[in-house]
């Protein structure tokens, strides 16, 4: 497997991952907001996955950065025939994560609280649809997906500086 392929799998992980905990973290924020831009409350976040291109890929950064870093040069005709850092050899968008963030459309919640300045006629206030507990769970299940990412993208990084190693 190429190894630049690798890292940019987990690199399109960690931005999927990031893009669920600016959602979470948006949620939590406003738990408590009863009067949004529509006038009415806060809706939930939730963020879904789905593979297409969104934004520049992995690929085309490190390509770019490289060429601004420094070439890299072939001290033998033999080295890296098979490889070149043109980005028609990287991964390509199609196999890219895409996200896309809706507005949960489950019902607001229900409190009696004739003091809340926002309470109507009867006394009840109807807050955001945003549950604590919920958002605790996604933004554990996104940190853990965001260090598995992390931990394999390190590895494609240990084992190209070993290959690199073995050449020497």
């Amino acid at each position: 497997m190429n190894l630049f392929k690798a890292m940019g799998i987990s690199s399109d992980g960690l931005q999927a991952q990031k893009t669920v905990m600016d959602a979470i973290s948006l949620n939590l924020a406003n738990i408590q907001t009863t009067r949004g831009s529509g006038g009415e409350p806060y809706r939930r976040k939730r963020v879904v996955f789905s593979n297409g291109g969104l934004g520049p890929h992995f690929s085309e950064m490190l390509h770019h950065r490289l060429h601004l870093v420094a070439p890299l040069y072939r001290t033998h005709p033999d080295h890296f025939h098979r490889f070149d850092l043109r980005t028609s050899m990287l991964p390509s968008q199609e196999g890219s994560i895409q996200t896309v963030t809706f507005e949960d459309l489950r019902p607001f919640q229900i409190v009696y609280d004739p003091s809340h300045p926002e309470a109507d006629k009867d006394g009840y206030v109807l807050l955001p649809n945003v549950n604590i507990v919920e958002e605790m769970v996604d933004m554990l299940r996104a940190v853990r997906s965001y260090e598995a990412n992390i931990t394999a993208f390190n590895a494609a990084k240990t084992m190209a500086l070993k290959a690199l190693e073995i050449g020497r």
